[in-house]
C-alpha cells in the first residue's frame, strides 16, 4: 500500500503514482544520438534485446571480410511505445542498415514487391459481409527480419556494439534488415512460400490475396506488407491458420477495441425521446479513448460505406456504426 489507507486517493493521484513506479523500468525519453542512448541502461537493454532477436532468428553471422567486399552501414533508430493512457510503455530500438549506400547489381537485384490497394481491401470486406465470414487482423512483428536475401550482403557492425576482439570483422546477412532495397521483396517471397506451402492459391490478379479451400469450407487471406487480414467460414479453419502463422512467424493477433466483443447491434442503440445534458457530476471522458473511436469511425466509413451499394453490407455496417455511437453517447 502507498500512503494512508483512509485517505481517498483520485485517479490523477492514482496515476501518478503508477507513472512514478512504471518510470523506473523504462526511459521517458528518445535518445537525440548514440551517446545519449548508451547513458540510459533502459535503452541500452533496449538494444541488447534487438540484438538477441537477431541471435534467435539467425539473421547473420560474424565472418572475416571477404576480398574486395563493400560493407552496408547500420544506425539505430529510437522510438517510446506508449500506452492508452499516454504513458511509455516500452523503449524501442531499432537497427537499420543504411540502404543509400546499396549499389544495383551488386548489394540487390530486385526490389519490387506488391502491395495491396485500398479498393482490393474493399472489395474484401464487401464479400466477407456478403458471406457473413468474420475478419480477423494479426500483425507480423520484426517482419522484414524473416525475409531470406539471395546476395552477398555484409554490414558493419552495430554502433556502439563493436567487439574489441573482432574488429576487423562484418557481419553477413542471411536475412533482411530495414533499410535494405530488397528488405520488402524478401520479406513478401517468405511469406508467399509459407502460404503457398500450407495449400492456398495465389490471386491471378491480386498478388497480395490467398484463397485456401478444404472440405467445403472457404478461407481468405489478404496481406498488407506485415498486415494480415484473414477470415472464412469455418471457425476451426481460421483457428488453426491462426496457430500455424504464430508457430512460423512471431504474430500478435490484433485486440478487439472498446470492450464490444460480446455487444449485440441495434438499430437504435438508446432511446429515441432521450434528452442528453451535461452531466457536471460525472466522471470525465478519456479523451484519447474518444479520439479512437472517432478515428474508428471515420476508418469504417472510408473502407466500407463505398464499397459497393449492397444493403447487407450497408447493414452491416451501420450495425457497427450504432454500436460505437452508443458509447459515444
Amino acid at each position: 500500500m502507498i500512503g494512508d489507507i483512509h485517505q481517498r486517493v483520485t485517479r490523477s493521484t492514482v496515476a501518478s503514482l503508477v507513472f512514478f513506479s512504471h518510470s523506473a523500468y523504462v526511459a521517458t525519453f528518445e535518445p537525440r544520438d548514440m551517446s545519449h542512448a548508451l547513458s540510459d541502461s533502459n535503452w541500452v537493454n533496449a538494444m541488447h534485446e534487438k540484438l538477441e532477436n537477431f541471435e534467435r532468428n539467425h539473421v547473420w553471422d560474424l565472418v572475416e571480410p571477404p576480398p574486395n567486399f563493400r560493407s552496408v552501414g547500420t544506425m539505430w533508430v529510437f522510438k517510446n511505445k506508449q500506452g492508452d493512457n499516454g504513458m511509455v510503455v516500452r523503449n524501442k530500438a531499432r537497427l537499420v542498415a543504411q540502404g543509400f549506400c546499396q549499389k544495383e547489381g551488386i548489394d540487390y537485384k530486385e526490389t519490387f514487391a506488391p502491395a495491396a490497394r485500398l479498393e482490393a481491401i474493399r472489395i474484401l470486406l464487401a464479400f466477407a459481409a456478403s458471406k457473413g465470414f468474420k475478419l480477423q487482423q494479426m500483425n507480423a512483428k520484426s517482419a522484414f527480419l524473416n525475409g531470406f536475401i539471395e546476395e552477398e550482403v555484409y554490414v558493419r557492425e552495430p554502433p556502439g556494439f563493436e567487439s574489441a576482439r573482432f574488429s576487423d570483422r562484418v557481419y553477413k546477412l542471411r536475412k533482411a534488415l530495414y533499410g535494405l532495397k530488397q528488405a520488402p521483396r524478401a520479406w513478401y517471397a517468405r511469406l508467399k512460400s509459407f502460404l503457398l506451402k500450407s495449400g492456398f492459391v495465389i490471386g491471378s490478379v491480386d498478388k497480395n490475396l490467398f484463397l485456401l479451400s478444404r472440405d467445403g469450407d472457404t478461407m481468405i487471406v489478404q496481406i498488407y506488407v506485415d498486415d494480415i487480414i484473414f477470415g472464412g467460414s469455418s471457425h476451426a479453419l481460421v483457428s488453426s491458420f491462426a496457430e500455424q502463422m504464430s508457430r512460423e512467424f512471431e504474430m500478435s493477433l490484433m485486440v478487439k477495441k472498446f470492450e464490444m466483443g460480446d455487444s449485440k447491434p441495434m438499430r437504435t442503440p438508446m432511446s429515441t425521446n432521450t434528452a442528453l445534458d451535461v452531466d457536471e457530476d460525472g466522471e470525465a471522458v478519456d479523451q484519447k479513448e474518444f479520439r479512437g473511436m472517432i478515428g474508428s469511425l471515420l476508418y469504417l466509413t472510408l473502407i466500407g460505406w463505398r464499397c459497393v451499394d449492397n444493403a447487407l453490407i450497408k447493414g452491416e455496417i451501420e450495425s457497427q456504426w450504432t454500436g460505437l455511437i452508443a458509447l459515444l453517447v
